[in-house]
């Protein structure tokens, strides 16, 4: 008898479980959810067009970045998110601003993590450049994405 009743017991608490915690990785909205990775698509597009690349340069500490930065029409600021490829919380967004044609300088403070998500972009989202950072590693490239 206590073989059962402790399976309806785990039933009952997986299915407490289940009701009271959500799963944030599951998109209610998939029609909008689609028409950003269009916009997101369109501003890799942009970048590719003016031939942005660029690379950044992270101090010992990695608190402080440089970015070396390439392409047509530069802007004097640059938005750059680094987001933490499984806790959301610990995301930030920062200001680099232009110390000199092409290079820019910005301040950050990350949770430890092994790698790291980087989108940089304009301030008005028009275009972006991602790429990976491996903190083990003192710089990185970022690049449009160019599909696949």
């Amino acid at each position: 008898m206590s073989g059962p009743a402790a399976a309806i017991a785990a039933s009952f608490l997986s299915l407490y479980l289940a009701v009271t915690h959500a799963d944030p990785v599951v998109v209610d909205n998939y029609y909008k959810e689609g028409l950003a990775i269009n916009q997101m698509l369109a501003r890799d597009h942009v970048a590719l067009q003016r031939g942005y690349r660029a690379t950044v340069m992270m101090n010992g500490e990695r608190s402080r970045f440089r970015i070396q930065m390439a392409g047509a029409r530069l802007p004097s600021e640059l938005r750059v998110r680094f987001v933490h490829p499984t806790k959301g919380g610990l995301d930030r967004t920062v200001t680099a601003r232009e110390m000199q044609p092409g290079l820019y300088e910005g301040a950050v403070e990350l949770a430890p993590a092994a790698r790291w998500d980087v989108e940089l972009g304009d301030v008005d989202q028009r275009w972006r450049l991602t790429g990976d950072w491996y903190t083990s590693d003192d710089s990185f490239v970022l690049a449009p994405r160019t599909g696949g």
